[in-house]
């Protein structure tokens, strides 16, 4: 009998809320999808992105709301554990959600963070602008995957 390596949903909202880069993949107008690491929270089954408001994946978000977003850890492919969302992004701008998603994601990255004063000023300058902020709403197709089920009940 084949073993299921499936998440079931508690469990990859776990995985996701536990991870601490996600690869977020949006379109270009040609429809070629780029995928970048970003940082993020996961909130009532929704994960939710800020950054600088001048950049590509915001602008290609208003432009088609289709995105895809992975998390991912295990270094042999027995500990691989992944989970992989696609939906639609919507930038945000209900003031009471973008403090809750401020206040987590500087919870979660505040010591990962470096002061603006220690960055080359062109550095500084690209990241002191507005921020934006999306929300992605997850669809019915989620995969998942943990291959360390496959040998759960192996004794070695």
């Amino acid at each position: 009998m084949a073993r299921s390596i499936r998440l079931s949903p508690s469990e990859a909202w776990q995985v996701i809320e536990g991870s601490h880069t996600g690869i977020l993949t949006t379109l270009r107008r040609d429809g070629m999808p780029v995928s970048l690491p970003v940082w993020f929270v996961a909130l009532d089954r929704r994960v939710y992105v800020s950054g600088p408001a001048h950049t590509m994946k915001f602008a290609r978000i208003r432009r088609d709301a289709r995105v895809a977003f992975l998390v991912e850890s295990g270094t042999a492919w027995a500990e691989l554990v992944g989970v992989h969302l696609t939906g639609t992004a919507r930038v945000l701008t209900d003031p009471e959600l973008l403090a809750r998603v401020h206040d987590l994601l500087d919870g979660k990255y505040s010591a990962f963070r470096r002061d603006h004063s220690v960055m080359p000023a062109r550095t500084a300058q690209y990241y002191e602008t507005a921020t934006a902020t999306i929300e992605i709403e997850p669809d019915a197709r989620v995969l998942t995957w943990d291959n360390a089920r496959l040998f759960a009940d192996d004794p070695r």
